[in-house]
């Protein structure tokens, strides 16, 4: 694979619209030739983060612009049982894995480096494990080449110490998509799913309920007039959603305890070679 053009942005830079803007293409064209390699190998693996909200929100991404958020790198989800040819694939395309992450984390994540070492890519297997797990079981055939517009949502809603740069990406996602009960569309937030996930978990629910009214508080300066109303709807929606799923057993006892016990996992950090 060659390595000219690969979106790497020294730190003196002016991050201009212009400059994002031809960065972002830089990692389109490079996820491109990934899926292909994919493809190829009959992987079934899928974008998350910032990339994939700029790939789902086209309308609503000058608000990165505006924020300055460059992209870093090439994040995925992949499943177990495809982790061998995912391997071979990152090979083939000449990326070298990070082996102190295979030795610690193999079953659960993956880092490779392009050759170039200007970039890398993160593939979780089967979950995000974070502050909560995201279980993508069955769920990577939703959408292409992303994971669908629900999981985006999570990603951000199980940050417990969310800050700027994730309450930006929830702005873009809820201007560009509905929240609905309704799980049959993939042009829609399916909000029936998040209840639900909220419903069987306490500490699931007190993060997303929160995260949700940062949002709501972040919009009044973020956004302009018309998307604020649009998006604080939304979020009502979403909130109202969860508010009426009858909660499980599991989570009334768990609700016991409060924040007296801590409800999320604390995020490892990994040593990059």
């Amino acid at each position: 694979m060659k390595t000219e053009g690969i979106p790497f942005i020294p730190e003196d830079t002016e991050l201009t619209s212009d400059v994002l803007k031809a960065q972002e293409e830089s990692f389109k064209k490079l996820l491109d030739k990934i899926m292909k390699k994919a493809d190829e190998y009959n992987v079934t693996i899928r974008v998350i983060g910032s990339l994939a909200f700029r790939i789902q929100c086209p309308d609503y991404k000058y608000i990165e612009y505006e924020n300055k958020r460059y992209l870093t790198d090439i994040d995925f989800i992949a499943y177990s049982k495809e982790i061998v040819e995912v391997d071979d694939m990152f090979r083939d395309m000449g990326w070298e894995e990070n082996m102190n992450v295979l030795r610690l984390f193999g079953d659960k994540r993956r880092i490779f480096y392009h050759p170039n070492k200007n970039i890398h890519s993160d593939v979780f297997i089967d979950k995000l494990r974070f502050c909560h797990d995201i279980n993508f079981k069955n769920r990577l055939e939703i959408a292409y080449p992303t994971i669908s517009l629900v999981d985006l949502l999570l990603e951000k809603l199980q940050i417990v110490k969310i800050n700027k740069k994730d309450l930006v990406d929830i702005m873009v996602l809820l201007s560009q998509y509905q929240v609905s009960d309704d799980g049959s569309s993939k042009d829609v937030i399916n909000g029936k799913y998040v209840a639900k996930l909220c419903s069987k978990d306490w500490g699931w629910w007190k993060t997303a309920t929160t995260n949700i009214e940062k949002a709501k508080s972040f919009t009044k300066d973020y956004l302009d007039s018309k998307d604020k109303k649009k998006v604080s709807y939304r979020l009502d929606t979403l909130s109202h959603l969860i508010g009426k799923k009858k909660k499980t057993l599991l989570w009334k006892l768990r609700s016991l305890f409060g924040e007296k016990i801590s409800w999320y996992r604390e995020v490892e950090e990994v040593e990059r070679d």
